[in-house]
């Protein structure tokens, strides 16, 4: 298990928890169809761009700029940091308010504070060991597993919602299904899980791109499968958890409209009753501080890349002075939106929005490149990945249309 389960892990950042509790919240079990529907076009994607960067020995940006023009390069790169601004902003934003929901106190310095602490740990930490830490943290979110477990589910209700797609021409459920792919198929994680991949390459010598060495393909590719598979899987799961008791707690009692942490932490209560709070802290602010590193450096390595910086979390901060500046420029940003009037869990689940809108045409030019030779030699993708990769861009696509003609209707 290496970069898949750890973009996993992160993609149940508090953006995903506030996604998920909204919509479970507000259309009980009807869309929780999306995240079977979703899980083999989130691995599909996501295996694409690991494969990119083991095979190539360069991340998504940086094969952007082999394989595109500059202005086709930055039409990309400026909506990801775009999008991973806001995102940053609304996690930190969401873990600062579970701290206050918890011990009272100033918002502001939490987020000032978790903002240096997301930024500090990151450049002198090294992401390797900060991140096997806060994955302990991170299982706090299996509260909402024995939550849904030992709380009375309507299993016809659910089995329905699971098995039977619901779809309404309605702008509001349109924007929960965008806002549900783009948490779970997110620009910021492709990027990661490829970079990352480059990363393993560069610190094992035994290791080299797959376009030179296709003998090492077969293993590497298995590899690759498996974490990804797991690692989506783990993220899948609790993101049906999240919804399911969302559904079967705050819709039941008529709370459609999550406001605050308050409100979401009370779907745990039927298992951590009074801890509800504490557990709920545990779970935002320890997937939070995991997430957050995971969007500044994406942003990071994007930007790098595409600027030929030095990039790499293995490499000291004097000797990539541009590109650690450009992840704390990215969290420094997204903590100072949170000076904004917007709640924070309309904050999280409207980056969500963002994030389904920005994939298209990142995960349209991934595709491209995964299948050109040119790139990816004898090691292109097969047609099996690049059907349900293409099958996810269109329904991305379709989505994404759909909002946007919706609410120019209403």
């Amino acid at each position: 298990m290496g970069p898949g389960l750890i973009t996993g892990a992160s993609d149940d950042d508090p953006s995903g928890i506030a996604t998920y509790s909204q919509v479970g919240a507000q259309y009980g079990y009807a869309a929780s169809w999306t995240l079977l529907f979703s899980y083999p076009l989130m691995a599909a994607v996501q295996i694409v761009s690991a494969r990119l960067g083991r095979t190539t020995g360069r991340g998504i940006a940086g094969n952007l700029r082999k394989f595109c023009p500059s202005w086709l390069v930055g039409m990309v790169i400026v909506p990801l940091l775009i999008a991973n601004a806001i995102n940053i902003g609304a996690d930190i934003g969401a873990m600062a308010d579970a701290i206050k929901l918890l011990v009272g106190g100033p918002g502001l310095i939490y987020v000032a504070a978790i903002g240096v602490l997301c930024v500090l740990a990151e450049m002198y930490v090294g992401y390797r060991q900060y991140a096997r830490l806060l994955k302990w943290t991170s299982l706090s979110l299996f509260a909402y597993v024995a939550t849904a477990v030992v709380v009375e589910l309507d299993w016809s209700a659910l089995g329905a919602g699971l098995l039977m797609p619901t779809l309404h021409v309605d702008a509001d459920y349109i924007t929960a299904i965008v806002a549900i792919l783009g948490t779970t198929i997110s620009p910021y994680l492709f990027f990661w899980q490829a970079s990352q991949e480059v990363e393993e390459l560069k610190a094992d010598a035994r290791r080299e791109p797959l376009k030179d060495h296709p003998e090492q393909a077969p293993d590497a590719q298995m590899r690759i499968n498996l974490d990804t598979f797991v690692g989506m899987a783990f993220s899948n799961m609790i993101a049906l958890a999240i919804m399911v008791t969302s559904a079967a707690t705050l819709h039941l009692h008529h709370v459609t409209a999550i406001e605050s942490s308050a409100q979401a932490a009370s779907a745990l209560e039927p298992v951590a009753g009074k801890f509800a709070s504490i557990v709920f802290c545990l779970g935002i602010v320890g997937t939070g501080l995991l997430a957050v590193p995971v969007l500044a450096g994406s942003a990071a390595y994007g930007l790098g890349e595409a600027l030929k910086w030095p990039t790499g979390l293995a490499r000291k901060p004097r000797r990539a002075k541009a590109f650690y500046g450009a992840i704390a420029a990215a969290t420094m940003i997204g903590a100072g939106l949170n000076l904004t009037s917007i709640s924070s869990m309309k904050a999280l689940y409207w980056s969500a929005v963002v994030n389904g809108v920005v994939a298209v045409p990142v995960m349209a030019l991934m595709l491209v490149m995964a299948s050109h030779r040119t790139l990816m030699g004898e090691e292109t993708i097969g047609a099996g990945l690049r059907i349900v990769g293409w099958l996810a861009t269109a329904v991305m696509t379709l989505c994404v249309v759909g909002m946007f003609a919706q609410m120019a209707l209403s």
